[in-house]
C-alpha cells in the first residue's frame, strides 16, 4: 500500500471532531530516511532513525491534510517505501463547557470523561465579570495564563506526564484559589490529547487562531 493510501486510510478513521492528527512514518530503508526527511520538509517533522513524526491540522496554520497528501505522494513517487501509524488526535472535548458550582468541581467533571491516558489539554477560564480579570490572572499566574479573544477569559496548557504546561495537580489547585477567591465563573476543556510520545522535542502544541500555543 502506498504512503499516500496509507494516509488516506488514517484520515478515513480519525473522530468526526478532530482537529490535530499525530503520525509517525517509519521509513523501510534508513539509507532513506535523510531524502524522507527533506521531502516532508515542509511539515517540520522530528526525527529518529528511520522513524519521521509529525502532524497534520484540520484547521489553523499547521500543515493540512492535503498538504500532508501531497508530500507524501512525493515519497510515492520516489519509491520510498514505509508505515505511516496513527499516533493520537487532538480534539474538542467539552462543548458546551461542564458546568458546576465551582471551578474545580468543573475541572473533576471534565477529567472524568477523559481517556484514562490523557497527556496534554488546552483549558480555558472564562470570568462572569471583566472585574474579576486582575484578580484571577494573579490566582492563576502558575498555570501561565493567556487572554484569548475579547471575552473575559484566560487559556492554558496542562500537562500530565512531561511538556509544556502546568502539571495537572497545580492546575487544579489554580481553580480552587479561584474558587477561595470568590471568583465566578466557567471551565472547559478545549482540546486533549492521549498517550503521546514525544521526540527530540517536549511535546505537541495546537495551532489556535493561526499561531501555536
Amino acid at each position: 500500500m502506498s504512503l499516500v493510501q496509507q494516509w488516506q486510510e488514517i484520515e478515513s478513521k480519525l473522530p468526526e471532531d478532530w482537529d490535530d492528527a499525530r503520525l509517525m512514518l517509519q521509513v523501510a530503508d534508513e539509507r532513506q530516511a535523510d531524502r524522507a526527511a527533506a521531502l516532508l520538509g515542509p511539515v517540520n517533522p522530528g526525527r529518529r532513525g528511520r522513524e519521521l513524526r509529525f502532524y497534520a491540522a484540520r484547521r489553523g496554520a499547521g500543515p493540512a491534510p492535503l498538504t500532508v497528501g501531497r508530500l507524501l505522494a512525493r515519497l510515492d513517487a520516489e519509491d520510498i517505501e514505509g508505515e505511516l501509524r496513527f499516533l493520537s488526535a487532538g480534539v474538542t472535548v467539552a462543548t458546551p463547557p461542564i458546568r458546576r458550582p465551582t471551578f474545580a468541581a468543573s475541572w473533576d467533571a471534565a477529567v472524568a470523561v477523559l481517556p484514562p491516558d490523557w497527556s496534554d489539554l488546552y483549558c480555558e477560564v472564562e470570568l462572569n465579570s471583566t472585574d474579576y480579570l486582575e484578580r484571577a490572572a494573579l490566582l492563576m499566574a502558575p498555570t501561565n495564563p493567556a487572554r484569548f479573544g475579547g471575552k473575559p477569559a484566560f487559556r492554558f496548557r496542562c500537562s500530565r506526564v512531561y511538556g509544556y504546561g502546568v502539571d495537572d495537580a497545580m492546575a487544579r489547585r489554580c481553580l480552587v484559589r479561584l474558587d477561595d477567591g470568590a471568583i465566578r465563573g466557567t471551565f472547559q476543556i478545549l482540546r486533549a490529547l492521549s498517550d503521546t510520545h514525544p521526540v527530540q522535542t517536549q511535546g505537541p502544541v495546537w495551532y489556535v487562531g493561526g499561531r501555536a500555543v
